[in-house]
């Protein structure tokens, strides 16, 4: 780890003495959370909060059609909400505390989606996706709420879907990190096949993990779930910044179950 000198003085009874500070030039992983259609950034400034208390730096933010652009929310584009992950990612990144090299990303739902698709346009080693929604390509630039009856969600959700046939998919295809998954049980939004189109996507990942919170609904409705979600994100960002810290190198992918 590199280090570097800071020369100083210091004052002893009104003579000044010479020192150096020698300190090393520490940067730690940065985290980025992306939030759900119809969600915000607060709901995950709490957990973002723990997250940092691990040793990283967090960014939360609100998607455009959301919080105080909710004026966009008829008009604003999957392009345009990727944009925006991109521009939050990019910020986190050149953050002078952030080691760029160490990024995670935290996306939920709509926003799980994005940040797989993320994957393919920044370099990203750790990604966490809870209850991730899968979209048809198609399009790609019309208003984001009229894809729920435009695309048939509900049929399309149920459908095994390939990676060459999806944008999302792709990107987890290629993707060489660590992942976890999160289901809930009892989720009608994004229901277990999605999930299985997202994990058989991921045979290029350096591990992955998946959870299934048992009871819980695609909101996470109750305080319960909340709490089990968060233990199994936090856990598992402590065990991926201890395994880069010891620069542990797994030799093959783990799925653990």
């Amino acid at each position: 780890m590199s280090t570097y000198d800071e020369a100083v003085t210091i004052e002893v009874e009104g003579e000044p003495i010479s020192a150096t500070f020698v300190a090393v030039r520490a940067q730690v992983p940065g985290v980025l959370f992306v939030h759900g259609w119809g969600g915000s950034q607060q709901r995950y400034l709490t957990r973002a909060r723990e997250a940092a208390a691990l040793g990283c730096i967090c960014l939360t933010f609100d998607l455009r059609g959301h919080a105080k652009t909710k004026s966009q929310f008829e008009t604003v584009s999957r392009e345009d909400n990727l944009r925006d992950v991109v521009a939050a990612f990019d910020a986190l990144a050149h953050h002078p505390g952030v080691d760029s090299a160490a990024m995670a990303v935290v996306g939920s739902s709509y926003g799980g989606y994005l940040a797989a698709i993320l994957t393919s346009l920044r370099r990203v080693k750790w990604l966490a996706l809870r209850a991730p929604a899968l979209y048809k390509d198609s399009d790609w630039e019309l208003p984001k709420w009229q894809l729920k009856k435009l695309h048939e969600l509900e049929a399309y959700r149920q459908l095994h879907v390939r990676p060459e046939d999806s944008r999302a998919l792709a990107a987890c295809l290629d993707f060489d990190g660590d992942v976890l998954i999160v289901e809930s049980e009892h989720d009608f939004v994004v229901p277990h096949p999605v999930i299985e189109n997202y994990r058989a996507a991921c045979v290029r990942a350096r591990s992955l993990t998946y959870r299934v919170i048992e009871g819980a609904d695609h909101g996470l409705s109750e305080e319960s779930m909340q709490r089990a979600y968060t233990r199994v994100l936090i856990d598992w960002l402590r065990r991926m910044f201890s395994e880069a810290s010891a620069t542990a190198t797994p030799t093959s992918a783990e799925t653990v179950t």
